[in-house]
C-alpha cells in the first residue's frame, strides 16, 4: 500500500510518500518532495497552483491513502490557522476527488512517534526522518521532512491496526 503524507502550507506544502508491505510494519521512502508557492501571489491563486501541483503528484505516484496534518491554530495567532485551512481544505479535495482515503494526524503526535517527544523541534524532526529513512542528509526544507513523517506515521499505524 502506498501512503501519501502531505504538511499543508501556504508558502511551502511538504509531501512524502511510503510504501507499507503486506506483512511488514516498516514502511519504505518512495519519494519526498516541496510545492513551492510564491507569498505575494494572492490566495486564491496560490491554492489554484497547490491543487494543480499536488494533484499532479498524486497523479504520478498513486497512494491509496493520505496522511494530512490535522489544523493547528494557536490562540494568538487564529489568522494563520484560519489560511491554513484553505490550504488544508484544497488538498483534501484534492485526495477525496481522486478516491484517496483520508486520515489525519496531530502533529504532536508525530512528533511523539518520531522522537519521542511531541514538542520536537523542526530539526529534531529532520534529523529523525533522515535516521528512519537512512538518507545521507536531512530532508530539506522541513516541510518535507513533515510531510515523508505523516507518511510514516500513518502507514505504521495501518501496519499496526491491520495485524
Amino acid at each position: 500500500m502506498r501512503v501519501l503524507g502531505v504538511d499543508p502550507g501556504l508558502r511551502v506544502t511538504g509531501y512524502g510518500a511510503v510504501d507499507l508491505a503486506a506483512g511488514r510494519l516498516e514502511p519504505t521512502l518512495v519519494e519526498g518532495g516541496a510545492i513551492t508557492l510564491k507569498a505575494r501571489d494572492p490566495l486564491a491563486m496560490r491554492l489554484s497552483v497547490l491543487s494543480e501541483e499536488l494533484g499532479e503528484v498524486m497523479d504520478d505516484l498513486k497512494p491509496q491513502r493520505m496522511v494530512v496534518e490535522e489544523l493547528f491554530a494557536h490562540y494568538a495567532h487564529p489568522r494563520t490557522a484560519i489560511l491554513m485551512g484553505h490550504a488544508r481544505g484544497v488538498i483534501l479535495l484534492a485526495a477525496h476527488r481522486r478516491g484517496i482515503a483520508i486520515t489525519t494526524l496531530r502533529p504532536t503526535e508525530v512528533k511523539k512517534a518520531m522522537t519521542g517527544n511531541g514538542h520536537a523541534t523542526k530539526h529534531q524532526m529532520q534529523r529523525a526522518v533522515q535516521s528512519q529513512c537512512n538518507l545521507a542528509e536531512p530532508p530539506e526544507p522541513n516541510d518535507v521532512a513533515d510531510g515523508i513523517a505523516l507518511a510514516i506515521c500513518g502507514a505504521r499505524r495501518m501496519a499496526v491496526e491491520q495485524w
